[in-house]
């Protein structure tokens, strides 16, 4: 009998749009099967308000991708994001009593103290992802196991969510006949597939940009220092357009694929472009300068923003390696020029480029989270030793 197949799925659930991605675990890595895309329905202002329309988008996308791949999945690790993300850091403190090993109970129990901590009415933890330890007053110990101690301590940054939002999320899977296996805060989903452990270790930013907010991860010693959610992302720019030249949100958005650009001086701005009249008018000319504009304007607000909340977690120069944006936000032309200006730091585009037989149609920042999210069950399966996990609890970062 042939061993069975191994296949680790992820799936973006975005308010734009839903995407899946089939791959099978081989000889320790990944190979690419099969993805699908449906346009997302059932959100408002990037929240769930039809759950069942949730779960036919989850549906139509994995169906697709399980008819590209010829195979049938059950379980899925889901990403989550958008404004009922936050981040906090937590300490944890084991008294031995007297000096002893430290082995690894003691140190799955320190970060489960960390992780004990009283949260406001319908917030969760949900990822617990340790920074270092400390031995005895030595701090900045990333592997103590081994070392003797009678005081041990850990600092762990905990991803926490909405509870009700979550609650949703996971209900539509179930609902379109899915388990979820997971559930991953999106931006470190994305830094499995887009950054190196050399990035993470000297201090890099992912900025997932979504449809109606941009989720950020920061890293420094390897480690998660920094996560939250911006209320801002693609579709404010296309509303911008849409009511600073008037016209409908549909032509906006052509506008923005066709012409938009989030600095002036990167395209020619004296190019007339006509812009369709609203219902009952005639259509008419302006110049390409207005549409960059009216998108500069945002993009500068989006990185301000970001860049106040850098400050405020202490990382403001810190990130050596720059940021690296992802989503489908990213790709409007400018917006790299914009981050480094805004930001003060190095910028590029995160590619999904870790997946073997990976196709070129998909190389694109819009398919980085979704590809990192397979990424991330591929490596839960391979670590999977026939135990189950307490869930999200002590879900750490894998490495």
């Amino acid at each position: 009998m042939a061993d069975k197949k191994n296949y680790a799925v992820g799936l973006d659930v975005g308010s734009a749009w839903t995407r899946c991605l089939i791959t099978e675990v081989v000889d320790g890595g990944l190979e690419f099967r099969g993805h699908g895309h449906f346009e997302s329905k059932g959100w408002l202002k990037g929240r769930v308000s039809d759950q069942h329309a949730i779960s036919e988008n989850i549906r139509w996308a994995v169906q697709m991708a399980e008819c590209q791949a010829l195979v049938s999945v059950s379980g899925v690790v889901a990403g989550l994001g958008g404004s009922g993300i936050d981040g906090m850091t937590s300490r944890g403190v084991y008294e031995f009593g007297r000096p002893r090993q430290i082995d690894s109970g003691d140190m799955t129990y320190v970060v489960k103290q960390a992780a004990e901590v009283k949260l406001e009415h319908d917030r969760m933890i949900l990822q617990v992802c340790p920074q270092d330890f400390i031995v005895d007053g030595r701090a900045n110990i990333r592997n103590p196991k081994g070392m003797s101690a009678s005081r041990f301590e850990a600092h762990v940054h905990l991803v926490t969510a909405s509870e009700q939002e979550h609650s949703v999320i996971q209900n539509a899977v179930n609902e379109a006949h899915l388990a979820m296996d997971e559930s991953v805060f999106e931006p470190i989903a994305a830094a499995y597939c887009a950054t190196s452990e050399g990035e993470r270790e000297h201090g890099v930013g992912i900025i997932d940009i979504g449809a109606h907010s941009t989720d950020i991860a920061l890293y420094e010693g390897e480690a998660l220092v920094g996560s939250f959610s911006v209320g801002i992302g693609g579709d404010h720019f296309t509303k911008d357009l849409a009511y600073y030249l008037t016209s409908s949100r549909e032509d906006a958005q052509l506008l923005k694929e066709e012409f938009g650009c989030a600095l002036l001086g990167l395209s020619s701005g004296n190019t007339l472009i006509e812009v369709p009249g609203a219902e009952g008018r005639e259509a008419r000319e302006i110049s390409r300068w207005q549409i960059v504009e009216i998108l500069e304007a945002r993009a500068e607000q989006l990185f301000q923003v970001i860049r106040k909340e850098i400050g405020r977690l202490g990382m403001d120069g810190n990130l050596q390696e720059g940021v690296v944006l992802t989503g489908g936000g990213a790709k409007l032309p400018g917006m790299l020029d914009i981050a480094e200006r805004e930001l003060n730091c190095p910028s590029r585009n995160g590619l999904p480029d870790a997946i073997n037989n990976w196709p070129d149609e998909l190389l694109s920042p819009e398919w980085t989270t979704v590809a990192g999210l397979a990424m991330y069950a591929g490596r839960m399966k391979l670590r999977r030793d026939g135990k189950r996990r307490t869930p999200r609890l002590l879900n750490l970062v894998l490495r």
